[in-house]
């Protein structure tokens, strides 16, 4: 008997087939939940190099072992007239061929659904990578992050003075066109959490950091800044300032110049935007912010300490603003009456105007009102140029104008703004939010699905971020999972419309109806371009005018919003479409005859 027929009587070769179709079928899930799990390219190789040193024990021990009716037999032991290795071979015919079938079965849903969402993600990260060396090309090594300074002083309640510090400090330096600045949200999400400098510059796509600490007593206060070199880890510059109280604004002053100096930059004229004013109104002002930011639903305490900061000076700018953005927050989540809250919010602006008339914060916030409350496209237009040219690299004036684009049916613009403030703002929930809204009104499910999962990750109670998921998977007809997507959402409007369209796609006819009658009955009134978004993807083009026409009579906020809506494109065949568009300011005409342009510093 030759060698090759003595393999073939033992199964050696079946042995060898079968281990190599069973490896490679291991290789290639390892390869796709490694990276999951965030195992490095180096375990994956690992495994790789066990399998293949494992074929030759597994033929060795194939060649010299044999299966019998009573167990594993050395081979020299068993009777050939009672070997059942023909028995066996037939058994690892029967396992090669359920191999292939699974391989077969992953290499289809490799192709048709892992694939594609890997070519997104590659996609995305190419775009990034490309929005990164950008940045680089143009700010070189002229980037920073300011992290939150440490608050040094016994009394804990003295945060807000320490956060405030390093947010002027911020701001100053974000004012400087040549300088690239990450915002305060991406900043201080690594407050008190104990990761390396270099760690923390690479997150954020940053050359330096500046950190540092505060310690206040009484009428004294003690700052101690340092700059950092992130990718040598060396510090730049270090400096104590051991003043009183009063001198607070020339200590911002001296550390901003003083970066700015180490970082080969000049200032060219360019002024500071923060006033000198009264100590205690200053950190009256800064535990109000301090308070603000915080996001939470507390927003009497802040109002009442912007109020009494502005007792102490009425002239301080920072201030009124303040306490404008404060209740346009209030009206933004409802819990203040539109009426009201736009009211006190322009008295407040009038107060700016009448001390600083070319103010860039008041022309933002009166954008945002004619925006928002007037759905006045045009007069938002003025605003928000205004205050660009007020300060071109203020991100706040960038994002609402990204967002006054949209309105405008200018996506591409809009995307490039919004992809450009997520770059800046990585770790920033809101910005990935807006990216996200961004992708999803020009229709690109995928990208928006992956910037809307990010702002979860950072940001895991982030509303309305599962109702767009599950919107875009709708779109993609992955219905089972929008299902699943769709009931995680916290937000109970939008969860009871996210149902109602799935199950209408699911042609579950009576949950379809239920689900369209509680959000009917429950937010008709207060939200009714959602119900004829609902009737609108159903295909009921009269119900939906309909709702709309109810829209326009109880001047919803934002609606002129609706021309973006993917969910509404089935009316947009409709003659009735554009009257209804023109009658909301937003017809195609309407909208080339406003002039509005943003450029990125």
């Amino acid at each position: 008997m030759t060698l090759i027929e003595e393999l073939k009587r033992r199964n050696v070769i079946r042995v060898g087939i079968a281990y190599v179709v069973t490896a490679w079928l291991v290789i290639q899930v390892v390869e796709t939940l490694f990276p999951v799990f965030e195992f490095s390219h180096q375990s994956v190789r690992v495994v790789v190099i066990i399998l293949a040193i494992g074929l030759v024990p597994t033929l060795l021990f194939a060649w010299a072992f044999e299966l019998t009716p009573e167990g594993l037999k050395r081979e020299k032991d068993v009777d050939r007239d009672r070997s059942i290795t023909r028995q066996t071979g037939k058994r690892l015919d029967r396992w090669v061929i359920a191999v292939l079938t699974l391989a077969l079965a992953y290499f289809a849903v490799d192709k048709f659904v892992l694939d594609p969402a890997r070519d997104s993600s590659r996609e995305a990260s190419a775009r990034q990578e490309g929005r990164s060396e950008a940045m680089v090309d143009s700010f070189g090594d002229r980037s920073i992050a300011v992290l939150p300074f440490v608050n040094m002083s016994s009394d804990v309640e003295q945060e807000y003075f320490s956060d405030g510090i390093s947010e002027e400090l911020l701001n100053s330096l974000a004012s400087v066109p040549e300088l690239r600045v990450i915002s305060r949200t991406s900043a201080f999400s690594f407050k008190g959490k104990d990761i390396e400098i270099s760690e923390i510059a690479e997150r954020l796509n940053v050359a330096h950091v500046l950190e540092g600490s505060v310690r206040k007593a009484g009428n004294r206060v003690r700052i101690t800044a340092q700059l950092i070199e992130a990718r040598s880890d060396t510090h730049l510059w270090s400096e104590t300032y051991d003043r009183q109280l009063d001198d607070i604004f020339a200590i911002q002053d001296e550390i901003a110049a003083e970066v700015m100096d180490q970082l080969k930059i000049t200032l060219l004229g360019a002024k500071r935007d923060t006033q000198e004013v009264d100590p205690e109104a200053y950190k009256l002002y800064l535990q109000a912010i301090y308070l603000f930011h915080l996001g939470t639903d507390n927003f009497e305490q802040p109002e009442e300490l912007f109020k009494q900061a502005l007792a102490i000076e009425p002239l301080f700018i920072a201030a009124w603003h303040g306490l404008a953005a404060n209740y346009l927050q209030q009206v933004n989540i409802g819990t203040l009456p539109g009426e009201q809250g736009f009211a006190l919010a322009l008295e407040a602006i009038e107060k700016i105007l009448a001390i600083e008339p070319e103010s860039g914060r008041a022309q933002d916030l009166l954008g945002w009102i004619a925006m928002r409350r007037d759905s006045d496209l045009s007069l938002a237009a003025v605003h928000f140029q205004r205050a660009l040219e007020a300060d071109p690299a203020n991100e706040d004036y960038i994002r609402h104008g990204a967002g006054l684009l949209q309105l405008l049916n200018r996506l591409d613009e809009s995307l490039v703004l919004a992809e450009e403030l997520a770059s800046r703002d990585p770790v920033n929930s809101n910005r990935q939010f807006g990216l996200g809204i961004a992708y999803y009104r020009a229709k690109r499910w995928d990208e928006s699905i992956a910037a809307f999962q990010t702002s979860l990750k950072l940001s895991p109670d982030y509303l309305r971020s599962h109702f767009y998921i599950g919107v875009c998977l709708l779109f993609k007809g992955e219905m089972s999972v929008a299902l699943e997507e769709m009931a995680k959402e916290n937000l109970e409007e939008r969860r009871t419309m996210g149902m109602a369209l799935i199950n209408y796609s699911l042609g579950r006819t009576e949950e379809y109806q239920a689900s369209l009658t509680e959000l009917i009955e429950r937010w008709g009134v207060a939200q009714p371009r959602d119900v004829a978004r609902v009737y609108a993807y159903a295909n009921d083009k009269d119900n939906a005018f309909l709702w709309l026409d109810r829209a326009v009579e109880l001047k919803t906020p934002g609606l002129n919003r609706v021309l973006m809506y993917p969910l509404l494109q089935n009316l947009h065949s409709d003659p009735r479409w554009e009257s209804f568009l023109a009658r909301i300011g937003s017809s195609p005409a309407q909208l080339d005859a406003i002039e509005f342009e943003v450029r990125l510093p």
